[in-house]
């Protein structure tokens, strides 16, 4: 996962693309979590991205991450505030208007919003939202949303009418035989995106 993750950063740094690195690992135990967002953070470092951990506030705190990520079930975004302090950045998973709404009334960041597309990596979420419902989601929300499920290149330019600050990407790119490849292919798909 780290080299992997290297060879994305190292891609998106020539390209000058925008990126962050999400840790989000529910196989592992706390010790080895912490272990590999210690390594991340050395690599974040290294290509002056933002590291997020997904769910951890623990993780995030020991390994001073630049922030979380919390799921629809974690903990509320006031609950993390109050642990990470105002300086970090904290996101949030939605699924549903009703769950973006809710995100921007509780003081999040940004929002990541999906499956719009049925996912390459496995999840949890069920069926595919779809682009309508991004779309609502863009325009439901005052804070940045990016688009989660099924990304890759070829389906950025069917985001074109909705106002996302970005896309988060798993399957596509840990997936693929060169995540740097894809990495270059999503950054490039996103330079044509209106914003």
């Amino acid at each position: 996962m780290v080299v992997a993750c290297e060879e994305a950063l190292a891609a998106a740094k020539a390209s000058q693309g925008a990126v962050a690195v999400q840790l989000r690992e529910k196989d592992l135990t706390a010790r080895e979590v912490l272990a590999l967002a210690r390594e991340l953070r050395v690599v974040c470092t290294a290509h002056g991205v933002p590291l997020l951990i997904n769910d951890r506030i623990d993780v995030a705190l020991a390994c001073d991450a630049d922030g979380v990520h919390l799921p629809a079930n974690s903990f509320s975004v006031r609950d993390a505030r109050e642990l990470l302090g105002k300086s970090k950045l904290i996101g949030c998973s939605t699924h549903s208007i009703a769950e973006v709404e809710a995100a921007n009334r509780a003081g999040a960041d940004f929002i990541v919003f999906g499956p719009v597309f049925d996912p390459i990596s496995k999840s949890a979420y069920g069926a595919a939202a779809g682009v309508e419902a991004l779309s609502a989601a863009c325009e439901a929300s005052d804070i940045p949303v990016y688009a989660l499920g099924g990304i890759t290149a070829d389906r950025i330019g069917d985001l074109h009418d909705c106002e996302i600050a970005g896309v988060a990407a798993i399957g596509s790119v840990f997936g693929a035989e060169s995540p740097g490849f894809v990495t270059r292919a999503l950054l490039q798909a996103m330079s044509h995106h209106p914003k």
